[in-house]
């Protein structure tokens, strides 16, 4: 059976996106466009997947917890997990390790919490988009100590794709799975790698159509084990 994705989504707390990408909309537009599988992933937090997990419960979707962090060589990275507690662990560590300084949202956009209902519970007040403190390696160690999985975002779009902020894709740090955007050139020989498909989307409009899918993917756990490459 084909499980239809969209494994990069931000939602309201990243301050790219826009304003009305709660969870409750992000889950509402994915199930009216045929998806069954969707991962938020807000760049260095987790703050809105506890409401995420309870939107695509009420959608009949499955939610695959993640964020999206970018290391300090500036190479964008997505940390997949099996529960929205161990994500939420990795928001912490990335609090941790985030540069001391506050969110302009007049010029990078506001970072809002917010519930299942759509209540506003505040804005996170750290730039959330800058850059941590901790090298490629150290952020792979720790989101594998919590359980989850690390896998380079967008590789071949622009200067945060790990091809872009590296050159290539480090065979030290043993990924099996990356994320391509599929309408731009690939420098590289993926075929040695499972591929992925996202949208990266910032806005609802957006988020991916019926397209991209997995086969015999029927829980987190096996999803996860997928993405590892086993």
């Amino acid at each position: 059976m084909a499980l239809y994705y969209d494994l990069h989504i931000h939602s309201c707390l990243s301050p790219c996106a826009d304003d009305d990408m709660t969870p409750a909309n992000i889950c509402a537009m994915a199930r009216l466009k045929g998806l069954g599988l969707i991962a938020v992933t807000d760049h260095q937090s987790a703050g809105n997947l506890p409401a995420a997990e309870r939107c695509a419960r009420r959608e009949g979707l499955m939610l695959l917890p993640g964020l999206e962090v970018c290391t300090r060589e500036e190479a964008h990275l997505l940390a997949y997990f099996e529960s929205v507690d161990s994500a939420l662990e990795m928001g912490a560590y990335c609090a941790r390790h985030l540069p001391p300084m506050k969110n302009r949202p007049e010029l990078f956009g506001r970072q809002l919490l917010v519930d299942e209902r759509e209540n506003l519970l505040g804005e996170e007040p750290g730039m959330l988009i800058a850059a941590l403190d901790e090298p490629l390696g150290k952020v792979c160690e720790q989101i594998r100590a919590l359980g989850g999985v690390p896998v380079p975002a967008h590789v071949n779009r622009g200067s945060n794709g790990m091809l872009g902020a590296l050159g290539l894709i480090p065979p030290e740090e043993g990924f099996r799975t990356l994320e391509i955007a599929p309408h731009l050139p690939l420098p590289i020989d993926a075929s040695g790698y499972r591929q992925l498909h996202s949208s990266d989307a910032h806005r609802l409009g957006d988020i991916a159509e019926a397209g991209p899918a997995l086969q015999g993917i029927d829980s987190l756990p096996a999803l996860l084990c997928w993405l590892r490459g086993n």
